[in-house]
C-alpha cells in the first residue's frame, strides 16, 4: 500500500501592518482606528494610541487651525 500524497501546506497569513507604528502583527490582536477603522496593533493600543498615523496628523493639524 502506498502512502497518501502529502497535504498541501496552507500559506494563509493572519497579519496586518499597524497604521500607527508600521509593525506587522496578527490581525486578530488589534483594534480599529477610532476615526477611519484601519488596523492598530495591540501594543499601540496598550500604549494608548487610538488613531492611525494619518488620522492623528489630521487631528493635530485641525486643532492648531482653530
Amino acid at each position: 500500500m502506498t502512502p497518501p500524497p502529502p497535504a498541501e501546506e496552507l500559506h494563509e497569513r493572519d497579519a496586518m501592518i499597524c497604521r500607527a507604528c508600521g509593525n506587522e502583527e496578527r490581525a486578530s490582536e488589534g483594534y480599529p482606528c477610532a476615526d477611519c477603522g484601519t488596523f492598530i496593533c495591540i501594543m499601540c493600543s496598550i500604549r494608548g494610541v487610538i488613531r492611525c498615523r494619518s488620522c492623528q496628523e489630521k487631528s493635530a493639524g485641525g486643532e492648531t487651525n482653530r
